[in-house]
């Protein structure tokens, strides 16, 4: 997911910036509000979330947020060492999506990325009207959460499926390791990469498709869509 860093300290931002990109986040950083403004011409640019600090040297953080929502749907959210209510609903009645006042807690923030990121991106994203992923021979029914290949069911447990989903929903896309412990088991510990490595061997086995996933060595995973 690319992420827009808005953030007028450069120390503050690089500490930030590199936990994210450990977290499998493209992050882009503007250290003023018309930098954030900017970044997002074309409507929202490709960006998933918008984490706005609102001590800014050039605007008022409120005012770039309205600004932000008047451009684009892209999700905002606010961060502040503003803890009152009054200004919490100030920033929410502004368009923001979500507040995380400082000091914060990484994993709560990460929780929050991927929280407003979900409300914004239907679950089922590059399915059919009817809920389905198609890949060629495999079938993944969001709805019922069930997985055939061939017309013939696969019988998956529930983490992955939630795996099989993530890929499929973007063929092609590289995951980073960190993002898919992150959207799958709702987890930043690294010692979860051994059980997602047991996870996609075990997708290829039942799916009896060993190329299906793909590694992308020192980076994550992908899907290759088979032919239909």
């Amino acid at each position: 997911m690319r992420l827009l860093l808005v953030e007028d300290d450069n120390h503050v931002a690089a500490a930030l910036s590199a936990v994210l990109a450990r977290h499998g986040f493209d992050v882009t950083h503007a250290r003023s509000g018309e930098e954030a403004l900017q970044a997002l011409v074309p409507e929202g640019n490709g960006f998933g979330v918008v984490l706005l600090d609102l001590g800014l040297p050039d605007q008022d953080g409120y005012e770039v947020c309205g600004k932000i929502r008047k451009r684009t749907s892209t999700p905002v959210i606010m961060v502040t060492a503003r803890s009152d209510v009054r200004s919490r609903i100030h920033g929410l009645n502004l368009g923001a999506d979500d507040y995380v006042v400082k000091p914060y807690d990484t994993g709560e923030l990460l929780a929050r990325i991927h929280a407003v990121s979900r409300r914004t991106v239907p679950e089922d994203a590059g399915a059919g009207g009817d809920g389905v992923l198609r890949l060629g021979a495999v079938h993944i029914e969001l709805p019922t959460r069930q997985v055939s290949v061939d017309g013939s069911v696969v019988q998956l447990t529930r983490k992955e499926f939630d795996l099989l989903a993530l890929l499929a929903q973007r063929p092609g896309v590289v995951f980073r390791r960190e993002q898919i412990i992150s959207e799958v088991w709702r987890t930043s510990w690294e010692g979860t990469g051994r059980t997602l490595e047991v996870h996609v061997a075990s997708l290829r086995a039942k799916l009896r498709m060993p190329a299906l996933i793909e590694t992308v060595r020192g980076v994550g995973y992908r899907l290759v869509a088979p032919a239909s």
